[in-house]
């Protein structure tokens, strides 16, 4: 079982790790070093890829959920022959390098998920188990096994200590994911000392509670056969996940071994010599792989290649028997849409009744999901609030439950909104799935960890946001977001989407799916909304555009959600008067921010003020309005038609407020806000 070239290759990585982060000055090496002896049993006897082709679909996943200890990640994907150099080692956390400090998916090859952040690859894990069952049981057919792979995570004590590592792990027991394998570093170490300080719960109690299958191993520095033979357990057990607490020395062979001191700080120069000493190394060698290793790896890569070759003629035999199925496989995994999709999106005329936008987002839903099969949504326990659900949407749950199949694509996430929105990267991720999850917008706040990285890493997730303003009502202050829209807005690399009737709830879906590389919010309403004579669908694609205009406007009135039909209705008040206003619907801030200057300055051109209408906070709105009627307190619980007027989003306030804000810009230049000196 154990072989002089484990030993070799343990050791290896043990004295790299060191290296990599002394040259860095910055890092941890501790932790790959007290990993090494299982990560390397995990990927030479277990993990089936193929650094040739990263992305094949049936490769195994491995998620390295304590991503400080990225450098052990970094030097497996170099010795198993990823496309990642030993310069790229020596250029470890330094500017623009492919080895940041923790792992990031859209810079490194081989890096399925971005984590840092503790917990959130645990749960980003589970999202990628819960693919791996649905597209089994989607495609597979007898003789036809094309999806196998399993996902196996390494964690650390700090990622258990985390809520959405939590609330991850009692969905994934739920659900039976056979398919998930967890090895815990337990090291006894976090940055303020030992875990007695702070974590002492029985983890395997709490895990096999959750429905997992559990097992301990006392000496994961040196029993590497106790390691293999505790995994091929675990892959024994197909109807739960599985966990393997697995005892270390974080450091092991450091003098400051088994203490925090060699967590989040590099080794001193004389402790790695004896280090390398210990280990049979040349301490005068620097950044060293034995030819021996790098062989090691050449053998990943044929057994990787090989598997691939074997799976891609599997799939073709397949498409000549399943013709339909081959196509669709081929056709999702190469993130095409398919033809002619968007045909299937509800359109409305101002004379259709008014609707509150979250039924229209079920419209949208019942209208594309069967022509979207890789569409995979669920709802946090509010399904009959979000509307989440489509009229022939079968239940995702375990085959055994009597609930329903992996098959479905319904998923009952539970009250686990950090959960969903890890999970729901997961799924991403593993490719072939376009994952939506709902729940009230106020609550995204508790997810909003995980939606910072699905930004972070370009995954096409859709967080389904309804009870989008203090139009909530009667819920009070606790469920009426005020700030996080902005919060939402601030976010490089994320849509936050906020319709104001049905052909914009259209817009947005259309928007949210055609962006391959960027996640959307769509923030949609509980109240009633009327459809409004001059939106668009297409337009909402541009995130601004004049709703209504009008020769020689004196003042434009512009918002989103709700609040645009108040403008509407404003600057009919503000006609009879004889004002001329301009209505201009701004759904997406970023999307109007990436139009042309030309197109911006033609919506927003000079000499004309702005005032803007949002039931939330007015931050954000000073780069397009002089004005901003909004949210400058919490909310509070009522009707919300009298929410709306104690606030001011009525009509008539909001003509007032336009009147005042004309006559304040007689004596004052008005140039356009989006016009700057430099791009912001």
């Amino acid at each position: 079982m154990t072989s002089p070239i484990d030993i070799l290759t343990i050791n290896t990585i043990r004295t790299l790790a060191a290296d990599v982060v002394r040259k860095a000055n910055s890092g941890h090496p501790g932790a790959p070093m007290g990993c090494a002896p299982m990560a390397h049993i995990l990927f030479s006897r277990f993990i089936t890829a193929n650094p040739a082709n990263p992305k094949w679909p049936n490769r195994d996943r491995f998620v390295l959920s304590n991503g400080h200890a990225c450098a052990l990640q970094y030097i497996l994907l170099h010795i198993l022959g990823y496309d990642l150099t030993m310069d790229d080692l020596i250029q470890f956390r330094q500017t623009d390098s492919r080895t940041p400090g923790h792992p990031e998916s859209h810079i490194t090859s081989g890096i399925e998920v971005s984590t840092g952040p503790l917990g959130q690859g645990f749960a980003n894990a589970v999202g990628l188990a819960m693919a791996q069952v649905h597209c089994a049981a989607t495609f597979n057919k007898p003789g036809y096994d094309l999806f196998t792979n399993h996902t196996y995570v390494i964690c650390g004590d700090g990622c258990l200590q985390e809520g959405v590592s939590c609330e991850a792990a009692s969905l994934a027991g739920h659900l039976k994911l056979g398919n998930l394998i967890v090895l815990y570093d337990d090291n006894y170490v976090t940055i303020d000392g030992h875990t007695n300080l702070s974590f002492t719960e029985d983890v395997l109690k709490r895990f096999e509670a959750y429905g997992w299958h559990t097992q301990y191993l006392a000496d994961g520095d040196h029993d590497l056969a106790g390691i293999h033979e505790a995994i091929e357990r675990a892959k024994k057990v197909t109807d739960k996940p599985s966990i393997i607490k697995i005892k270390t020395t974080i450091g092991v062979g450091s003098k400051n071994q088994g203490t925090e001191k060699v967590h989040g700080s590099p080794l001193q120069p004389d402790d790695i010599v004896a280090i390398k000493k210990l280990y049979g190394f040349d301490p005068e060698k620097f950044f060293h792989v034995p030819d021996e290793v790098y062989n090691y790896g050449k053998q990943f890569c044929e057994k990787g290649a090989k598997a691939e070759a074997e799976w891609n003629q599997l799939l073709e035999k397949y498409c000549s028997e399943y013709h339909d199925l081959g196509a669709e496989i081929k056709r999702r995994f190469s993130s095409k849409l398919p033809d002619n999709w968007e045909n299937h999106l509800p359109r409305y005329n101002p004379s259709d009744s008014p609707v509150a936008t979250r039924k229209l987002s079920e419209n949208v839903l019942n209208k594309i999901a069967d022509v979207l099969p890789e569409l995979i949504g669920g709802s946090a326990d509010l399904t009959g609030s979000n509307l989440t659900r489509w009229k022939t949407a079968e239940e995702f749950q375990a085959d055994s439950s009597g609930l329903g199949t992996y098959s479905g694509r319904y998923v009952r996430y539970g009250v686990r909104e950090h959960a969903m929105s890890a999970a729901m990267n997961g799924l991403a991720s593993y490719g072939g799935i376009i994952p939506f999850g709902g729940t009230f917008l106020n609550f995204i706040s508790y997810g909003l960890g995980a939606v910072r990285l699905s930004a972070l890493s370009s995954f096409r997730v859709i967080y389904v946001m309804t009870h989008d303003s203090i139009g909530l009502g009667e819920d009070g202050p606790t469920h009426q977001p005020i700030e996080t829209a902005a919060s939402l807005r601030a976010l490089p690399n994320l849509l936050f989407l906020r319709p104001a009737d049905g052909n914009e709830v259209s817009g947005a879906y259309l928007t949210a799916i055609k962006n391959h590389e960027r996640p959307s919010v769509i923030a949609l309403s509980r109240q009633n909304v009327p459809h409004l004579e001059g939106s668009s669908v297409e337009n909402t694609l541009r995130g601004g555009y004049i709703l209504k205009d009008v020769d020689c406007a004196q003042i434009i009135l512009t918002g989103t959600g709700t609040e645009l039909s108040i403008a509407v209705d404003a600057a009919k008040l503000l006609e009879n008067e004889g004002i001329k206003a301009r209505i201009v619907s701004l759904p997406c801030f970023d999307l109007f921010d990436e139009q042309s200057l030309e197109y911006r300055l033609s919506v927003f051109p000079d000499g004309i003020p702005v005032l803007s209408i949002e039931a939330l906070s007015t931050f954000g709105w000073s780069k397009y309005a002089h004005a901003s009627l909004g949210m400058k307190s919490f909310g509070s619980s009522g009707p919300y038609k009298e929410l709306y007027k104690k606030y001011g989003f009525t009509p008539e306030n909001t003509a007032d407020k336009a009147k005042q804000v004309i006559e304040f810009y007689k004596v004052h230049q008005v140039p356009s806000l989006v016009n700057r000196p430099f791009k912001q």
